[in-house]
C-alpha cells in the first residue's frame, strides 16, 4: 500500500504517515460528490452562502489548532500561518454574505421580448492544491466554486496530508452536506485517472509549470475546464521618487515571506539607478534584521524550507550568479538543524543569471539596475512568467502608465501583490489561465447559458 508521509521541516521529525487511496476507492468517493451535486446546485445561492459563513466562523474558533498545522507541515512561521486561517476566513465570509448577487442572472438589453445570461454550475470540480499556502489557496478556489454550486473534491500536496485533512473537517463542522467537500489521499497517477474520468467535469491546479503542462493536456484532452495557477518571478519596481528605506523595507517582506515560498513573492528587484545603491544597501540592512529560526516562535520571520530537498535548486542558483559576477551578501544566519537555506541578496544581477530567467522560490533577493521607464518594461516583461508585478513612485499616472504596459495578470502600485476576495486573481503567460475570487472566479466552472425569450404571436 502507498503512502503519503508528513514530515516537520524544522524538527525533520514525522508528524504521520497516511494510507493512500486507491483508484477504485476514489472513483467511489467522486460518485457519492456526484449525488451531493443534484441536491446543492438545488439550493437557492442565499442558502449556500449561509454554509460559507458558519466556515469562516468555524475557521475563526480553532485557528491557533490550524495554523500550528500548518507550521508543523511546511514550517511557515506560526504568525504567518495565523494570518493565512484568518484570510481564508475572510474569503468565507465575503462570498457567504454576497452568494445571490455574486450568482445572479445577467440581464440583457436585446431586440428579443427577454435575454439574460445563467451561470449553471458543471458538478464535481478537482482540485490540485499546492504545500506553500496549503489552506487560503485550497479557499480561494473553492469559495467561488461551491457558491456558483459545484461541489469540490480535493488533492492536496503529498507533504501536507494533515492541512487536506483539517479542511474536511472544517467543512464537516459547518454543516456542509456530506460529499459536497471531500479530501482524498491519491498518488499523481490516480489524480490524472480522475481527470480523463467522465465523472469528473473540470480541474483546478495550483503548481509548477511542469504540473500545468501535465494537467492541463489531461483536460484538454477530455475537454474538460480547468484552470491553472502556476509559477511567478514578479517585478518589484522601484522609481527613483521614493522613500527608499520605507520602500526596502517593504521588499524585504515581499521576498522573504513563507520564505521565499510563494507564486507571488517579489522575485526582481528592477530599481532605477539614481537610487540602487541607497536601496541595496537599505535591503541588505533590512534582511539582516529578520529573525530566522523556529516557526513556532512567534517572533520568527524566516522559517526553514518546506522539504529537506528544496535548497538544492536554489544553491546552484546563487552558485550561478556568483560565476556570473555577481556580489552575493548573506542575510541572518540560521539553525544548524533543519531545512534551512540562508536568505541571500543578489547585488548587480544581470539577465544571463539563473536568477533572471529561472523562478526563485526560496529566500533569493536579486537586484537588477536601470536607468529609465523603457528598461524597466523591457526587463519586466523579459520572462516567460505573468502573475504579479509591484511598482514603487510617488508619481502615480507614471505607474498607472508602466502598470499597463507590465505583462501580468495582477500590479499594485505602492502596495504588495495580495488577493482580496473582491477582485479576480490570476496569471498570464507562463502563469497560468483563468482566475480565482470575485464574480470571475465563480463563473470560471459555470456553463454561461444565453437564454431569449420572445412572445408568442
Amino acid at each position: 500500500m502507498k503512502k503519503m508521509r508528513s514530515v516537520n521541516p524544522y524538527t525533520m521529525e514525522e508528524n504521520g504517515v497516511f494510507e493512500l487511496q486507491s483508484p477504485a476507492e476514489a472513483s467511489k468517493e467522486i460518485t457519492a460528490s456526484r449525488e451531493a451535486f443534484k441536491r446543492w446546485r438545488a439550493l437557492p445561492a442565499v442558502e449556500r452562502g449561509k454554509y460559507l459563513t458558519k466556515l469562516s466562523s468555524v475557521l475563526l474558533a480553532g485557528r491557533r489548532g490550524y495554523a500550528e498545522t500548518i507550521t508543523r507541515e511546511m514550517g511557515k512561521p506560526i504568525k504567518q500561518a495565523l494570518t493565512e486561517i484568518e484570510r481564508s476566513a475572510n474569503i468565507c465570509m465575503y462570498f457567504g454574505e454576497h452568494a445571490e448577487e455574486l450568482t445572479r442572472d445577467e440581464m440583457v438589453q436585446t431586440a428579443f421580448h427577454k435575454s439574460y445570461v445563467s451561470f449553471e454550475p458543471l458538478g464535481v470540480i478537482l482540485a490540485i492544491m499546492p504545500w506553500n499556502f496549503p489552506m487560503i489557496q485550497l479557499f480561494r478556489f473553492a469559495i467561488p466554486t461551491l457558491t456558483a454550486g459545484n461541489v469540490v473534491v480535493l488533492k492536496p500536496a503529498s507533504n501536507v496530508p494533515m492541512c487536506g485533512r483539517n479542511i474536511e473537517s472544517i467543512f464537516a463542522e459547518a454543516g456542509f452536506p456530506k460529499g459536497v467537500f471531500k479530501t482524498l489521499l491519491i498518488d499523481s497517477t490516480t489524480v490524472i485517472g480522475l481527470i480523463k474520468d467522465d465523472k469528473v467535469d473540470g480541474v483546478s491546479l495550483t503548481g509548477s509549470r511542469g504540473a500545468g503542462e501535465q494537467v492541463g493536456a489531461a483536460a484538454g484532452g477530455r475537454i474538460k475546464k480547468s484552470v491553472l495557477e502556476l509559477g511567478g518571478s514578479d517585478p518589484f519596481i522601484v522609481m527613483d521618487d521614493v522613500n527608499v528605506d520605507a520602500v526596502a523595507a517593504v521588499a524585504v517582506q515581499s521576498r522573504f515571506v513563507n520564505c521565499g515560498q510563494s507564486c507571488v513573492a517579489s522575485k526582481r528587484f528592477i530599481v532605477m539607478e539614481k537610487v540602487a545603491k541607497a536601496f541595496a544597501d537599505r535591503f541588505v540592512h533590512h534582511m539582516q534584521a529578520m529573525k530566522v529560526g523556529d516557526p513556532m516562535d512567534e517572533s520568527t520571520d524566516i522559517g526553514p524550507l518546506a522539504t529537506a530537498g528544496a535548497g538544492e535548486e536554489l544553491s546552484r542558483q546563487v552558485a550561478d550568479a556568483r560565476e556570473k559576477g555577481a556580489t552575493v551578501i548573506d542575510g541572518p544566519s540560521v539553525p544548524p538543524q533543519g531545512a534551512f537555506f540562508r536568505p541571500v541578496a543578489v547585488l548587480n544581477a544581470t539577465r544571463e543569471m539563473a536568477v533572471a530567467r529561472e523562478e526563485t522560490f526560496g529566500p533569493i533577493a536579486p537586484i537588477f539596475v536601470v536607468k529609465d521607464e523603457e528598461e524597466i518594461v523591457e526587463l519586466a516583461n523579459s520572462t516567460e512568467f505573468g502573475l504579479g508585478a509591484t511598482i514603487w513612485s510617488t508619481n502615480i499616472g507614471k505607474a498607472e502608465q508602466i502598470a499597463r504596459r507590465i505583462e501580468s495578470g495582477f500590479v499594485g502600485i505602492n502596495q504588495p501583490v495580495k488577493s482580496d476576495p473582491r477582485l479576480p486573481f490570476g496569471g498570464t503567460k507562463k502563469s497560468g489561465v483563468g482566475r480565482e475570487l470575485s464574480h470571475y472566479g465563480v463563473r470560471e466552472f459555470t456553463n454561461v447559458k444565453t437564454i431569449i425569450v420572445q412572445n408568442p404571436k
